[in-house]
């Protein structure tokens, strides 16, 4: 600094003062330790696990409620098979099915009597 002049009154090529140039680095200093701090929130691992986990339990989720929706759709389509236009079930076809059911846990328990054995 010269003879006379003061901290403020000294002025770089683009006509900032010191107070202003230390202001302007202190500024970015402040955005720089923000912008870190961001970032190490970012990487670290209970993070990660939380971010990790809100995806995985977003798409089972998402997987749970189109099986939910599909089953209810079969029921609802087995209902209709079923029964009448007032809901009465339908001997003709309801008989079947029970049958063809019976049957179905008649192999089951044989084959697991089977390997029992």
């Amino acid at each position: 600094m010269g003879k006379g002049k003061s901290k403020d009154s000294v002025r770089d090529d683009a006509g900032r003062s010191t107070a202003e140039i230390e202001a302007n680095i202190a500024r970015t200093r402040n955005q720089l330790a923000d912008t870190l701090d961001e970032l190490a929130m970012r990487v670290h691992p209970t993070t990660i696990a939380a971010q990790t986990r809100a995806k995985v339990l977003g798409a089972v989720e998402q997987r749970v409620g189109r099986c939910y929706v599909a089953a209810s759709r079969g029921v609802e389509r087995l209902r209709a098979e079923l029964t009448d236009d007032q809901g009465r079930p339908r001997p003709e076809r309801v008989v079947p099915v029970v049958l063809v059911g019976g049957g179905v846990l008649l192999l089951i328990a044989s084959a697991k009597r089977r390997k029992k054995d």
